[in-house]
């Protein structure tokens, strides 16, 4: 007998629509905890980008009597960071592939608190003198290590989980979740700096550190009700596994982990220029660190509407031609946008900040998910974007600021800074140039006519 025509008697939905509702369901949570997870993850991350531009030189790394060149070595620490996340992505690439997801995020996201936690507690130089950077920066490479293994399980949670006709479109949540970490982060700081300056550096710093600790509470006790990803469940349940995935996808696919990196670096040294090295050139300027803050919270606020937007597009015109268009705009944004901050004008300050974060870097956002993840296959795509992606991060995100602040310090103008943001748009270029197209129209189409 038909189970639908028995569900029917007995006023019960059918059978297929009780299964599409469940999935819907599991879509929607895959997709809230992870938008959780990065906002409290990328909190986390990005509070030292912000601590390193305002305190971590002097608190920290007392060296000379150029303020410049105490951040230049806090960016150091932040660089640390970056180095340690290829080997948190190699690691929690390894565990993702082999055993799932959801083992990861929940380990990632218990790493990356407990080291913010610490830092929000630890003595400054004056207090224990060296001991004091070294032991930041070791809180910092288990930040990198968490982040390594966090922006890939997030992804692949949502991506895998999402039917095809929308996984540009859910799949873009993610950044938007990271976005909102940063507004957080960045928030946190405005709020502790109506302190006085004394307070601010004594006590009022550690304030946003010691915050996280709420915060991963509550994305702890979300993430535990999350399932495995639909993707990787399938492929374990045949059995289509690997024992080695990080050697297995360096041999069949190189040139797949190696787009990922094109791809990817010149997107992440530019965002960490326009996010962590604004804060530094605003200061250089003599510019209020609330404006620029204030810059940087309006301007990742609404980088989420057009990064949610272009991965709708994406859906529709495919995810190449989409993030062709953000690469070319890291060029043509990068002359304008210093000339806009040297202005010294809020209203300017402000249009260079949602002209650069919200447009460029928003549309490489939304794209960028979807794209990258669909290179590789399943039982190999958690390690080949730790590999790809995160090397990238390293010479790309976590090089840029310090370069950035280095050819400052040199040169006293932002004009150099200028022209190595547009060589990092020209690199994403190449990259998205030379790139396949993962959802071409023929898929598209057929995509559609099967789900009407």
């Amino acid at each position: 007998m038909n189970p639908d025509a028995v569900n029917s008697e007995l006023g019960a939905p059918p059978l297929a629509t009780r299964r599409s509702r469940r999935a819907a369901s599991g879509v929607r949570r895959a997709v809230t905890t992870a938008v959780l997870g990065q906002i409290l993850e990328w909190y986390d991350f990005f509070l030292y980008g912000t601590a390193a531009a305002l305190v971590f030189g002097k608190l920290f790394f007392p060296v000379g009597s150029d303020p410049l060149t105490g951040t230049i070595a806090a960016f150091g620490g932040f660089t640390v960071g970056f180095i340690a996340r290829p080997i948190g992505g190699v690691l929690c690439g390894h565990i993702g592939d082999r055993y799932g997801r959801k083992a990861v995020m929940m380990l990632t996201l218990l790493t990356m608190g407990s080291a913010t936690v610490l830092m929000g507690v630890l003595p400054t130089y004056q207090q224990i003198g060296v001991a004091a950077p070294v032991l930041l920066v070791l809180l910092r490479i288990l930040q990198g290590l968490a982040a390594g293994g966090e922006w890939s399980g997030s992804i692949l949670l949502i991506h895998e989980n999402a039917p095809q006709s929308k996984r540009g479109a859910l799949a873009a949540w993610s950044p938007s979740g990271a976005a909102l970490g940063f507004v957080l982060s960045t928030g946190a700081f405005l709020l502790v700096q109506n302190l006085s300056s004394t307070n601010f550096q004594n006590w009022g710093w550690r304030v946003p550190f010691l915050g996280s600790a709420a915060l991963v509470a509550l994305g702890l006790w979300m993430r535990r009700s999350v399932g495995e990803s639909a993707a990787f469940a399938e492929v374990k349940a045949k059995h289509h596994e690997s024992r080695m995935p990080v050697i297995e996808v360096l041999k069949q696919c190189p040139r797949e982990v190696l787009t990922v990196f094109g791809l990817r670096f010149g997107e992440g040294g530019a965002s960490y220029i326009l996010f962590a090295f604004s804060i530094v050139y605003g200061q250089f300027l003599g510019i209020k660190s609330s404006w620029i803050l204030s810059g940087l919270t309006i301007s990742m606020l609404l980088m989420i509407p057009v990064s949610l937007f272009v991965g709708h597009l994406t859906d529709r015109v495919g995810r190449k031609p989409m993030y062709l268009l953000g690469s070319v705009a890291i060029v043509l944004v990068a002359w304008p946008y210093f000339a806009l901050l040297r202005s010294g004008e809020y209203w300017k300050v402000i249009g260079a900040m949602v002209l650069a974060n919200s447009l460029t870097i928003g549309i490489l956002e939304g794209a960028q998910p979807a794209f990258i993840s669909e290179l590789l296959p399943v039982h190999l795509r958690f390690s080949g974007l730790g590999i790809g992606r995160e090397l990238s991060s390293v010479l790309g995100g976590g090089l840029s600021p310090m370069i950035a602040t280095a050819l400052l310090a040199h040169y006293r103008s932002a004009t150099p800074v200028a022209i190595y943001l547009c060589a990092l748009g020209v690199v994403t270029v190449i990259a998205t140039l030379l790139a396949r197209e993962t959802y071409p129209k023929a898929m598209r189409i057929a995509t559609r006519q099967h789900a009407e």
